[in-house]
């Protein structure tokens, strides 16, 4: 390990913030969880996605129940300690005297946080806004771009609903054109999805949205390939990476999209209400503010910021998920997420009546993943697996994909996956 990587690990509890140590890195816990990372650093990722010693030190790090088994981190994580201390912290210095320290000290962090989020990015910190959600962010570039009447926007059913109302919305005010497509996911064959695309662009199409990762069951979408051959044709690529940033290892501008949006609250596991917007620099100007800016033209990455009174605690807070983030290792994340969906799908595919409802091959899928049991009603079993096993997941149906989600995340275990398993085994047979 090198000399400021150790240096990284033991000092991160003394940096981090303005108002000094974090108590979590000061406990037995995070002492543990700082040791763990020294001793466990040269490690290949793909070999530590199994040590399930690793992971429970990850797991002493979130305050998460002992008792229930959360498998809906796609709807929201849940922070880990050192997060939620950061946010608590803030909100009482924002308390002693609000205007003061929320706009003459908090508000002066912002440009730290920022770069902190290009960093992980990998692009400019010129090139990022911070915002409270990846509906506000995407939002923002659906209602800013400049369309007429008759442009053509190529999306598909299966995107998530805030972003199709959206469109919609924008379809009944300017008269622009939806040219939907329709997935049967899982889909293997990239090609397959490209060419779906790309057969639907024409001399009109001006906008194409991709959802990376397509929340419903793990799919994930060759962005890159889809964006080369749109950017070829001149055409603009928004790019949903709600479920694919901090889940998958990957810089922004890698996707070649002219914008990303993200909702940090998911894989980062930072404050419940943030998000980020990406901009390509040069598309930062002719794309408008969705809330009124001073100089709504500017190429100024600020101007998609003007949303007044928010929480500065939330905000800043988003530093520390990012450390805690680097800690692990996006790569070292990923890994393990793959890992724990390998791990009971394999086993859950010899229980009677289970069917998966996600991509099988690497490329094509991440650590969410969708079931149904044969003849089980997924309402029905989501309720009962919670009633019972106090194992939580949510049901989905929603255009061509239909079964129950589970989405694991660090703090998994596979103890808690078998629960999981055990439950689905004790589903009584007469329901199937």
């Amino acid at each position: 390990m090198s000399t400021d990587r150790r240096k990284f690990l033991r000092t991160l509890a003394g940096t981090m913030g303005l108002a000094g140590a974090a108590p979590f890195f000061t406990s037995a816990r995070g002492r543990g969880l700082l040791e763990t990372l020294e001793n466990y650093a040269h490690m290949p990722a793909w070999q530590l996605a199994t040590d399930e010693a690793f992971w429970r030190q990850v797991k002493l790090a979130y305050s998460v129940s002992p008792t229930i088994v959360n498998l809906n981190n796609g709807g929201v994580s849940p922070q880990p300690v050192v997060v939620q201390e950061a946010v608590e912290r803030y909100n009482r210095m924002s308390n002693e005297m609000p205007t003061y320290y929320m706009w003459r000290v908090l508000d002066q962090g912002r440009e730290p946080v920022r770069a902190k989020l290009a960093g992980l990015a990998g692009c400019s910190p010129d090139e990022i806004a911070i915002n409270r959600n990846a509906s506000e962010a995407l939002e923002t570039v659906i209602f800013g771009l400049s369309l007429q009447a008759g442009d053509e926007v190529v999306l598909t059913r299966q995107d998530y609903p805030n972003m199709i109302n959206a469109w919609k919305q924008r379809e009944r005010r300017d008269g622009i054109v939806l040219k939907w497509l329709s997935f049967d996911f899982p889909v293997e064959e990239e090609k397959q999805v490209v060419e779906a695309f790309t057969d639907a662009f024409t001399p009109r199409t001006k906008v194409v949205h991709i959802t990376h990762v397509i929340n419903w069951n793990g799919q994930v979408l060759p962005a890159r390939k889809i964006a080369r051959e749109a950017r070829r044709r001149g055409i603009e690529v928004i790019v949903d990476g709600a479920h694919s940033f901090c889940q998958l290892d990957f810089d922004i501008p890698a996707l070649e999209c002219d914008y990303f949006g993200t909702s940090l609250h998911k894989w980062l596991c930072a404050p419940f209400g943030s998000g980020m917007l990406y901009v390509r620099k040069n598309k930062i100007a002719p794309l408008y503010p969705l809330f009124g800016a001073p100089e709504p033209e500017s190429g100024d990455i600020r101007k998609f910021e003007s949303l007044g009174t928010r929480s500065f605690a939330i905000e800043q807070a988003i530093a520390q998920a990012v450390d805690f983030h680097l800690m692990i290792g996006s790569e070292r994340k990923q890994e393990r997420l793959r890992h724990l969906k390998n791990y009971w799908v394999e086993q859950a595919l010899k229980i009677p009546g289970f069917q998966f409802h996600s991509p099988s091959h690497h490329e094509s899928g991440c650590g969410i993943a969708l079931f149904s049991l044969e003849g089980a009603d997924n309402e029905e079993l989501s309720s009962w697996l919670f009633r019972q096993h106090q194992v939580h997941t949510v049901p989905i149906n929603w255009e061509n994909i239909s079964g129950i989600r589970v989405t694991p995340n660090v703090y998994t275990l596979k103890e808690d996956l078998s629960r999981l398993l055990d439950a689905l085994a004790d589903y009584p047979g007469e329901r199937r």
